[in-house]
């Protein structure tokens, strides 16, 4: 294994030459936050920043990435673990995601090995992660992530939640991404009924959030999973804006020794405030 990158970021991804987003090794984060490769910042073709990195009320959120909260005990998203018996609490369980290499490197795309090492240091996951960037239609772009993860522990891995640790509705982890926190809460709707508590825990076919940057750029982002697997969508519009895929809803995941799981989203990133019909035209329109 190579020794792990500096987190000054690599070339940025780019639609028709414009850099759009940055990928970032997590090399400099806090062991606390779980450090963990991510995309930051992730902007608009009009150049709004729709990504956010350490902000005050979840200092472990980064950016967007790939991000799972109870492996084996292991937590790879940062913070605090809940447990079943003290609720939320500071443990010293924290893994981190150190790049391996890059198996693809090309302006709109690459893919990047990743280990996934416990506490202990030891080896649990190996990842490869794709991120990809392409013109939309309507003046979007969208950003393709897919990861692919191998249990490398010799042994049977359980993936969990808080949810799956008696915390209802917190079923975070796995694909996620932050955007920014401004004076007013994001507009949630997606292709089923309501808005944030319908959606949430809901298996939509898209979901979006829609709002303006705190410089005062209006935004509009549409998350769509791709794959042979769709995941509970974990919904947060008004405590903060945050939209990411569940890999334990309300059920642990147990994936064997050498078992892999894939999961994938395609996120239309978008200048203005969209309509629902606006982001569901973007999200049909999208290649297969």
């Amino acid at each position: 294994m190579t020794a792990p990158q500096s987190d000054r970021p690599v070339p940025a991804l780019n639609v028709s030459g414009l850099p759009v987003a940055e990928l970032r090794s997590g090399a400099g984060v806090a062991p606390g936050l779980s450090p963990r490769a991510h995309l930051h910042p992730v902007r608009t073709l009009g150049g709004t920043a729709v990504t956010e990195v350490f902000p005050d009320d979840h200092r472990h959120h980064l950016g967007t990435g790939v991000t799972v909260a109870d492996v084996d005990g292991a937590s790879f998203w940062g913070g605090r673990t809940f447990t079943r018996d003290r609720g939320s609490v500071m443990l010293d369980n924290h893994g981190r995601q150190e790049h391996v290499r890059w198996l693809e490197e090309a302006p709109d795309r690459r893919v990047e090995e990743l280990s996934w090492t416990g506490p202990d240091g030891g080896e649990l996951l190996s990842e490869e992660r794709t991120a990809s960037a392409a013109p939309a239609t309507d003046g979007a772009w969208v950003l393709r992530m897919r990861t692919r993860l191998r249990n490398t522990a010799g042994r049977e891995l359980v993936i969990g939640s808080p949810a799956t640790n008696g915390r209802p509705g917190a079923g975070y982890g796995g694909l996620f991404w932050r955007a920014p926190i401004a004076e007013e809460a994001p507009e949630c709707f997606g292709s089923g009924p309501g808005g944030e508590a319908e959606l949430h825990g809901s298996r939509a076919e898209w979901v979006a959030l829609s709002g303006t940057a705190p410089a005062g750029g209006p935004w509009t982002l549409v998350f769509a999973q791709t794959g042979a697997v769709r995941d509970p969508w974990f919904i947060r519009a008004a405590e903060y804006p945050g939209v990411g895929t569940s890999l334990a809803w309300d059920e642990v995941l147990r994936v064997a020794d050498g078992g892999v799981v894939e999961r994938g989203w395609a996120v239309v990133v978008a200048d203005g405030h969209l309509s629902p019909e606006e982001a569901g035209r973007l999200v049909a329109a999208l290649p297969g």
